[in-house]
């Protein structure tokens, strides 16, 4: 039987398995609700979300809505969006002051049991490459921008997305066709979702 939304929202809120490693307080961050039509899956939250406890709170995710053409008032909106990224929480920084990647704990332990709790979800969003090999069942080798080519095999279930950060600014310049091509259908496709939930 597959857990209540808000129940296990609160359980993966309230889980602190990776406190050990980490050098600031577990603060796992999502939303959703049962009746999503859209998941976010993206990779972990940044120092911002760590602080704010909202997802996509940033520079980020202020460029994730408009490649997605929604509001924010309709991103934020539970009933729209579920936001569940590989690692709920902020993984910390490395030598060079970029974010860690997902703690390796977070996945196996609660992602199936979300996927089950959002039985109404049509289409996933896969933001990076931590999400598209997990969900995609790509191999080790597997690349973004390969992945990201490859977007219309597993269209409009998924949508393979690279990460909307300023870091990922010269990979936009360098692939045009990522603005030309996915992001004209991704936005059509959510317009043909929402109306549908409001």
């Amino acid at each position: 039987m597959a857990d209540d939304f808000n129940t296990l929202a609160t359980d993966i809120r309230a889980c602190r398995v990776c406190q050990p490693a980490l050098g600031h307080p577990c603060r796992p961050v999502l939303q959703g609700s049962a009746s999503a039509r859209i998941r976010i899956i993206g990779q972990a939250p940044g120092t911002r979300v760590q602080a704010s406890g909202r997802p996509f709170t940033d520079p980020s995710g202020d460029r994730l809505r408009d490649w997605m053409g929604v509001s924010e008032a309709e991103f934020y909106d539970p009933r729209l969006f579920a936001i569940t990224p590989m690692g709920f929480c902020f993984p910390g920084l490395d030598a060079k002051g970029s974010d860690l990647p997902p703690r390796r704990e977070c996945a196996p332990l609660w992602h199936d049991r979300v996927t089950a709790s959002l039985p109404d979800v049509e289409m996933i969003l896969l933001v990076g490459l931590h999400a598209q090999r997990r969900y995609l069942a790509l191999p080790s080798s597997a690349t973004l921008t390969g992945t990201v080519l490859r977007w219309r095999e597993f269209f409009p279930q998924y949508v393979a997305l690279p990460h909307p950060s300023w870091r990922n600014s010269g990979w936009l310049k360098r692939n045009p066709w990522f603005e030309n091509e996915v992001l004209p259908s991704l936005r059509l496709r959510i317009r043909e979702i929402l109306p549908r939930t409001l």
